[in-house]
């Protein structure tokens, strides 16, 4: 296969799975047929069986590709450093806020159809969800190094709930635009991190 060729096809898988997974949020996995993923990329839906084998492929690919991305992501800002703990943060906050800034079905789609997935998959994406967390978890620690383990791994779910939000927050021409909603988001999973090291207030 020339290079040309492999380039386009990776492109059409990349344009099934993007509207694979704006269907899937929008109707459930369920709710769609092959034969509309096909007519969204303007093939039919047999010409699908060329890519994957079916739905249960797609939503396999589109899951576990997410975590795989994600947690390649967080190695890598993490690996590239910074001049402090606090940088790397900063790096690591900046990825996943693009990701839950434009991949909004994709978080859709995780929190609805995760149990169809088969078991292996199943424990594929939790296997890379676990390991994503406890690159945060190390890096939180170091940035807020008076937080228990424990503490640290509380803080960073809950942060991930909150950047994971985006597809609940209204319609787009009610919220701030993307660079003004990154900087929001950014500012406040810092806050939620600051928090975590705080002592509690008397009486609490």
């Amino acid at each position: 296969m020339s290079p040309a060729h492999a380039s386009a096809s990776t492109s059409r898988r990349e344009q099934i799975l993007k509207e694979a997974a704006r269907l899937f949020a929008e109707r459930g996995f369920h709710g769609v047929g092959v034969d509309e993923i096909g007519a969204a990329v303007g093939i039919s839906g047999p010409g699908l069986y060329r890519h994957f084998a079916g739905k249960d492929a797609m939503l396999a690919e589109l899951l576990v590709g997410i975590s795989e991305r994600l947690l390649d992501g967080g190695r890598m800002r993490i690996a590239e450093g910074g001049e402090s703990p606090e940088a790397v943060l900063d790096a690591l906050l900046d990825g996943h806020i693009d990701f839950a800034l434009d991949d909004r079905p994709l978080i859709t789609v995780h929190d609805r159809e995760l149990d169809r997935l088969r078991e292996a998959d199943r424990k594929r994406v939790r296997q890379l969800q676990r390991q994503y967390v406890e690159l945060w978890v190390d890096v939180v620690r170091k940035v807020h190094p008076g937080a228990s383990e424990t503490q640290s791994r509380a803080a960073v779910h809950a942060v991930f709930g909150l950047l994971n939000s985006t597809p609940h927050l209204g319609r787009p021409g009610a919220l701030p635009g993307r660079t003004e909603m990154a900087e929001l988001l950014h500012r406040l999973a810092l806050g939620a991190f600051r928090a975590v090291a705080a002592e509690p207030a008397a009486g609490a």
